[in-house]
C-alpha cells in the first residue's frame, strides 16, 4: 500500500527538475499522474517512466500562462481518470532582469504562469477536490523573496511572495472543505534549470554558502510534498516549508567544517 494509492495528481512542470521528481514519487506511493509540461519531449519521458513500472500517467502540453489551456488540464484529467486528488503548481517563469530593464511582457508572463495559475488551477480543479476524501492544493514557493532577496530576480521574488499570500489565503478560506494548501520553498536545487544556467564552478561557489555545503536534490523537495499530500498531513495547512540546507540561517563563514 503507498500513501497515495488510488490517487489523481496533476503535477504542472512535471517534465523536469522538481516536478518531475516529485511525480515520480507519488507515482510509486500509488498516485496516477498527469503530467503538464510546455515542452512534451521531457513530459513524455516522465509519463513513460511511470508507465514502465506498471503506473498510470498522462501527458497535456500547455503554457500555465494561459487561462483555456489551464481549464482545458483540468477537464482533459478528469475526463480520463474521474477525479483529481491532488494538485501541485510547479510549473513557473524566469527571466532574470533589473528593474529598470523589465519588460512589461516579461512581468505579465511572470505573474501569469508563477501566481494566477495558481488560482486558475485551484478554481478549475475545485469541483473535484470537494469530493476527494484527501483534497491537496501544493504549491513550489522559493526561498527567492520569501527568505532572500536577489538582484535581477525582483520579479520572481515578488511572485514566489504572492505565492505564499495564496497557501495562507487559500489555506484558510477551503479548511471546512477539507481541502489543505501548502508550499515547498526550496533553496538552491540542483535542476535542469541549474546546470544549464551555471558552470559547476559557480554551483559550487553558491553551495558554499549553504551550511549543509552542497545544492538540494529534487528527491528531496519531492519528499516535503509526499508529507503534504500525504495522509499524514491531514491537519496541516496554509504552510510553506522551507528546504534549503540550511541557507536562511546565516552567514556561515568562520564555522568549523571539522
Amino acid at each position: 500500500m503507498g500513501k497515495l494509492d488510488g490517487r489523481v495528481a496533476i503535477v504542472t512542470g512535471g517534465g523536469r527538475g522538481i516536478g518531475k521528481a516529485t511525480a515520480l514519487l507519488f507515482a510509486a506511493e500509488g498516485a496516477k499522474l498527469v503530467i503538464a509540461t510546455r515542452t512534451a519531449a521531457p513530459g513524455q519521458e516522465v509519463v513513460d517512466a511511470i508507465v514502465a513500472k506498471g503506473g498510470e500517467a498522462m501527458l497535456v502540453t500547455l503554457d500555465m500562462g494561459d487561462r483555456a489551456a489551464v481549464r482545458s488540464l483540468v477537464e482533459q484529467s478528469a475526463a480520463r481518470f474521474g477525479r483529481i486528488d491532488i494538485v501541485l503548481h510547479n510549473a513557473a517563469y524566469l527571466e532574470p532582469a533589473l528593474l529598470a530593464d523589465m519588460p512589461d511582457e516579461v512581468l505579465d508572463q511572470m505573474f501569469d504562469v508563477g501566481v494566477k495559475a495558481c488560482f486558475w488551477l485551484t478554481k478549475d480543479a475545485l469541483p473535484w477536490l470537494k469530493q476527494s476524501p484527501a483534497g491537496r492544493i501544493l504549491v513550489t514557493s522559493s526561498v527567492a523573496g520569501n527568505q532572500n532577496s536577489i538582484p535581477s530576480r525582483v520579479a520572481y521574488g515578488s511572485a514566489k511572495m504572492a505565492v505564499t499570500g495564496f497557501v495562507r489565503g487559500a489555506g484558510l478560506e477551503l479548511a471546512r472543505l477539507g481541502i489543505t494548501v501548502n508550499a515547498v520553498e526550496p533553496g538552491l536545487t540542483r535542476t535542469h534549470a541549474l546546470e544549464s544556467n551555471a558552470s559547476e564552478e559557480m554551483i559550487e561557489m553558491m553551495a558554499a554558502n549553504i551550511p549543509i555545503g552542497r545544492p538540494g536534490k529534487p528527491e528531496e523537495m519531492a519528499a516535503a510534498f509526499l508529507y503534504f499530500a500525504s495522509d499524514e498531513a491531514a491537519y496541516t495547512t496554509g504552510q510553506s516549508l522551507t528546504v534549503s540546507g540550511g541557507s536562511t540561517l546565516g552567514n556561515v563563514h568562520g564555522l568549523p567544517i571539522d
